[in-house]
């Protein structure tokens, strides 16, 4: 027992010293488990550090009759601040920061959401819609969807695997918006007032309501406290003149709600790469910001963030003091892929991921040459 309580009671500086030189997180839990005073010591994120992290899906190279060997796909988890070519390298993922985390959960299925902790899945060949925690491993079934969708957002964690109140709303069929309240049985098609022509690039919660983006930037917006069912209009903000899709130059709008009660369309321009580049298709060249300021009906061009970043692609798209974590500036944003139209069982994945400078309008691009078999996304745990 002595010497039991002689490692209990190891001093915390070197209980962290311990904790660098693991890189599996799955070890990582189990020293935290070793006994209750580890298990306090030890918080349950590593570094206890809440900047969002970013979830690499690296693991047996696809082709064409094998497209995922199960057992062999390993994700790696590393923090924002970590994002860099120098920082992270590609040929061996064991550098500070980064973690590599066993899912098979994910085995068989693409990733279509990332909120509060929590990833939505949808299994590649039953259809299956899931809601999955990384970390805990906890998951939580939704209803099916009958066809294909390309995102869903929740607008709070659930409270535990019994007590599951949270709301979602995903886009599918691309035209279409579905509302789902935990332990319903079904999604609840919203009415649009779009046509059949729309096609909704992002959706969010804010303030108690949903907003939604089109291709022609027109946001939408429902009261989701309506007892039947959550009610929309078209928004009276008319979109910004310059957010159309321009020949060779193609844009994805993202929606941000802020804490000063505002809200940022941020749209992302892509440069078509199809006859230039076998392997990618596109490439982010530039980023414009909007402001909505609350109760305003006109967009507001923006030019600088100040001290915050941006975080945006297959995850709830957020605004972050760029003080709350370390080794970040403000003025950045933070971008992955969300292109579903290039995610295919049959090909290697080439992905767009980078960070943009606004103050000189740079765009660095990172593990450029890192092939994946599923778009990486970001974790907000």
């Amino acid at each position: 027992m002595g010497e039991v309580d002689q490692w209990a009671r190891i001093h915390q500086d070197m209980l962290n010293q311990i904790t660098k030189r693991l890189y599996s997180y799955d070890d990582y839990l189990q020293l935290r488990l070793v006994c209750k005073e580890w298990n306090f010591k030890l918080p349950k994120i590593p570094n206890g550090i809440k900047a969002p992290w970013l979830l690499l899906p690296i693991g047996g190279t696809p082709t064409a009759r094998e497209p995922f060997k199960a057992g062999e796909d390993v994700y790696h988890i590393t923090q924002l601040s970590n994002i860099d070519e120098e920082s992270v390298d590609t040929s061996s993922l064991d550098e500070k920061g980064i973690y590599h985390l066993k899912l098979a959960d994910l085995q068989y299925n693409l990733i279509r959401g990332s909120c509060h902790g929590w990833l939505i899945i949808v299994s590649i060949y039953e259809g299956t819609i899931r809601m999955l925690n990384p970390l805990t491993k906890a998951y939580l079934d939704l209803p099916p969807i009958s066809t294909l969708f390309w995102k869903v957002v929740i607008n709070s964690a659930p409270i535990n695997d019994n007590n599951n109140d949270f709301m979602a709303v995903a886009i599918y069929g691309a035209c279409n918006l579905a509302f789902y309240k935990s332990n319903n049985k079904r999604w609840l098609k919203l009415p649009t007032s779009a046509d059949a022509t729309t096609y909704f690039q992002d959706v969010i919660f804010f303030q108690e309501k949903i907003y939604a983006v089109d291709d022609d930037g027109q946001l939408y917006e429902f009261d989701t406290k309506t007892k039947t069912g959550p009610v929309g209009i078209i928004h009276e903000a008319a979109p910004p003149s310059d957010v159309v899709t321009q020949g060779e130059i193609s844009n994805l709008k993202y929606l941000i709600g802020c804490a000063d009660g505002s809200l940022l369309m941020v749209v992302r321009h892509l440069r078509n790469l199809m006859e230039h580049d076998e392997k990618r298709s596109y490439e982010t060249i530039k980023f414009d910001i909007y402001k909505l300021e609350k109760n305003a009906n006109t967009w507001s061009r923006i030019t600088s963030l100040g001290n915050y970043v941006l975080v945006i692609g297959f995850n709830a798209s957020v605004q972050m003091l760029a003080g709350d974590f370390s080794n970040c500036k403000g003025n950045q944003i933070f971008f992955t892929d969300n292109f579903v139209e290039d995610q295919s069982l049959n090909v290697v994945y080439y992905h767009n991921i980078g960070i943009f400078n606004l103050e000189d309008e740079s765009c660095q691009t990172v593990l450029s040459d890192v092939n994946f078999f599923s778009p990486p996304v970001w974790i907000f745990l």
